[in-house]
């Protein structure tokens, strides 16, 4: 029930991330737009969610990770029924706001109550699952919506939201587990505001390419420098740059910064390569396979981890994501059976190594840090998005850009290394030590 209570919430997250994209014509219809000005809804949900979970995943360290999440489904359950009554764009992205901050407050805090609510054996098990819900979450969002929009209208795909935020409020109250919490602490105001300039300039100079500009770079690595030195010298970090020290952590960071570059590069480049040759509607269902894939393999992931260790399910996953990147090089112009393979391919080494990562990252640290390591673990994980989104916007119909994921790959599986090393170590030391 303690797991039940958090997917029916956090489910919702991915779903209203690709949901918005079949929705833009209709909302820019709506309120006499062009999808361009409509497109800020999606831009601002990306900027909050990675801005925010760091953030986020500190609150629930200080003052108890259930009352983050709840405080975060609140939110979301406001932010959803708002966008509904919009009557402007300034509304609906105050509302999509919102939403995004809902949902930043909940992701982290919902997998460090699984770290401290469930043993240790059935975590990689149950990230797996969770992985799956995500996943899967991601996969119908296109489909759900444009089903919601045909018969029921734009404001369907927000009022959808209300009655599965409602069960997750009601369950997550009886049966979530409240951790203890810290002893009352300060959160780093000054430390939350530098990061927030710099993360939000970094990824509007990848989203919007007349951004990429002199002032905004210098703006982002002065924020950057800036937080740095703060977190340095304040007794009660934000981020704790020693946990970078620990291989483990480190190793899972930019193993879903990788993977993620991988997964959203396919998902955004495939139509775009595939237009000419196929109709949207087949192109739709052909990535509905790759979702599928990695929705599925991220929960089989989560088994096989449990039985040979969350190193292998990590090497395996950037060796078939390496292997599907060489796919990708006769993708133009091959038959629909060659493409969907390729697609299979590149969603089963999209998902299978994401709950090792996940739970390779929060059991690397004591478990009052959770929130901290998932909020960054989340950060990460949406900065390889970006990336990617930047990488196709640059290279795409390239041959650069297959390059690119190849080298992606190749370094995956190299830092993949580096936290199977440690674990190495580790299980020495304890047998040193019998």
């Amino acid at each position: 029930m303690i797991i039940f209570s958090i997917l029916t919430g956090t489910f919702l997250i991915p779903v209203n991330s690709t949901m918005i994209a079949v929705g833009l014509p209709s909302i820019a219809k709506a309120l006499d737009l062009s999808i361009v000005h409509v497109s800020v809804v999606v831009t601002i949900y990306l900027i909050v969610m990675a801005v925010a979970q760091p953030i986020a995943g500190k609150l629930g360290d200080l003052y108890g990770n259930k009352t983050m999440f709840v405080a975060g489904m609140i939110i979301f359950l406001v932010g959803s029924a708002a966008c509904v009554f919009s009557y402007n764009l300034l509304s609906l992205t105050v509302f999509r706001t919102l939403q995004a901050l809902g949902g930043a407050l909940a992701t982290p805090n919902a997998t460090a109550i699984m770290r401290h609510s469930l043993p240790k054996e059935k975590l990689g098990r149950t990230l797996g699952l969770f992985g799956l819900s995500m996943g899967l979450g991601a996969a119908v969002g296109p489909v759900l919506g444009a089903f919601l929009i045909k018969y029921l209208g734009w404001t369907s795909i927000f009022w959808f939201n209300v009655p599965f935020a409602v069960l997750s409020l009601i369950c997550s109250f009886i049966y979530v587990p409240s951790n203890v919490k810290q002893k009352a602490k300060m959160l780093d105001i000054g430390g939350a505001f530098l990061l927030g300039v710099s993360m939000t300039s970094f990824t509007l100079m990848l989203t919007h390419r007349d951004l990429f500009n002199a002032w905004t770079i210098f703006i982002c690595i002065a924020s950057i420098v800036l937080f740095i030195v703060q977190e340095r010298k304040v007794q009660e970090p934000l981020i704790d740059f020693k946990l970078f020290k620990v291989r483990p952590f480190f190793s899972s960071n930019l193993s879903i910064l990788c993977s993620n570059f991988m997964m959203y590069s396919t998902i955004l480049f495939v139509p775009l390569l595939l237009e000419k040759q196929y109709d949207i509607r087949l192109i739709g269902l052909l990535l509905f396979f790759f979702s599928l894939a990695m929705s599925i393999s991220s929960w089989l992931g989560g088994l096989l981890a449990e039985k040979v260790g969350k190193e292998h399910p990590i090497r395996l996953s950037f060796l078939i994501s390496l292997l599907a990147a060489m796919l990708y090089f006769h993708l133009a112009n091959a038959s629909i059976s060659y493409t969907i393979v390729s697609l299979l391919v590149g969603g089963v080494g999209a998902g299978i190594g994401v709950s090792s990562m996940q739970a390779m990252n929060i059991q690397s640290v004591k478990k009052e840090q959770s929130g901290t390591a998932s909020g960054i673990y989340s950060t990460f994980r949406y900065v390889g998005g970006m990336l990617a989104s930047a990488a196709v916007s640059l290279l795409v119909g390239t041959t650069g850009l297959l390059v690119v994921l190849c080298i992606a790959g190749i370094a995956g599986f190299l830092v993949s290394l580096v936290g199977k090393e440690k674990e190495k170590q580790v299980s020495l030391s304890k047998d040193v030590f019998k």
